[in-house]
């Protein structure tokens, strides 16, 4: 770790995917800690997710990129924040060398918050207790946050994940605290949607860790640049049009400009319905049709 604390700090650890609000409260925590003890505030997290690095085969899919993770945490009062690259040499570190040589010689720990369940060292053999005995050995002090603290229904990572996978959106929403989002690029596509009166624009998602939702109409808004705009959104394979791969379309409501090569960051409201084969294109349009007015009565728009 090329960081080095000047002055003492107190510290959180984990990977924080969607900073949902079980992390949120153990980061407001940590920065009253801060305020109140005049220590500065600092979230250790690890990238690439400790799974992809120790399970070669594993195709975890997160919630937040990288970028997306940095920007939600810097928005919660931080002195510091520190991705630390994870690889097989820092897995290998024992529980006692990353308290030494981590947290006590770089990060001039004097304080750690953290959640009741955080496991740590070598092959995740040490927990609280062990972080406890530490403390007392190297005198810092451990405040544990309990599972009631963070939430009567223990939020987590995987409980969120599960909910968009089954297209639960308002679930994912409650635990998050915020709508799930993505950022994407615009690519051309096949333009099939112009021709039935509902031209979208075809999302790419250079990420390829990054969850997406179950396949099924959506209710979004989208970031333009700055500009907010809204919409519906289809995840799926197109089979009405003998699709064979999945695509990500967004049609813009009361919005017609050229935005190939552009970024959109695209927010999940509400879902609407499953993906379906239709008998004809008419059956299609039909559908579409109602789908935008279920969107814009969401929304409110006339």
């Amino acid at each position: 770790m090329s960081y080095t604390s000047e002055k003492p700090t107190v510290l959180t650890i984990g990977t924080f995917d969607g900073v949902h609000l079980g992390h949120q409260k153990i980061i407001e925590r940590l920065t009253k800690t801060s305020e109140s003890e005049g220590l500065e505030s600092v979230i250790l997290t690890f990238f690439p997710h400790p799974r992809m690095v120790l399970q070669q085969n594993s195709d975890i899919k997160l919630l937040n990129t990288i970028q997306e993770k940095i920007e939600l945490l810097e928005r919660l009062n931080l002195h510091t924040l520190i991705i630390h690259p994870f690889d097989k040499t820092f897995s290998e570190l024992s529980a006692e060398e990353f308290v030494q040589k981590i947290l006590l010689e770089k990060l001039n720990l004097r304080k750690i918050v953290i959640g009741y369940d955080h496991r740590f060292g070598k092959n995740r053999t040490a927990g609280i207790h062990e972080l406890i005995e530490f403390g007392q050995k190297y005198s810092f002090e451990v405040e544990q946050i309990s599972a009631q603290e963070i939430d009567e229904v223990s939020v987590s990572s995987t409980k969120i994940r599960k909910a968009l996978e089954e297209g639960n959106i308002a679930l994912a929403t409650s635990y998050l605290g915020y709508p799930y989002y993505f950022s994407a690029s615009v690519e051309e596509g096949k333009k099939l949607g112009r021709t039935i009166g509902f031209p979208t624009a075809n999302l790419k998602v250079s990420e390829d860790y990054k969850l997406i939702p179950k396949t099924g109409v959506y209710i979004v808004e989208a970031d333009l640049e700055g500009q907010q705009l809204r919409g519906m959104m289809n995840i799926g394979f197109n089979p009405t049009v003998g699709g064979e791969h999945q695509t990500l379309e967004v049609h813009l409501l009361d919005f017609d400009q050229d935005i190939y090569g552009k970024s959109l960051k695209i927010s999940f409201l509400e879902r609407i319905r499953e993906e379906k084969k239709f008998a004809s294109l008419d059956e299609l349009k039909a559908q579409l049709h109602q789908d935008k007015q279920t969107a814009s009565d969401f929304f409110k728009i006339s």
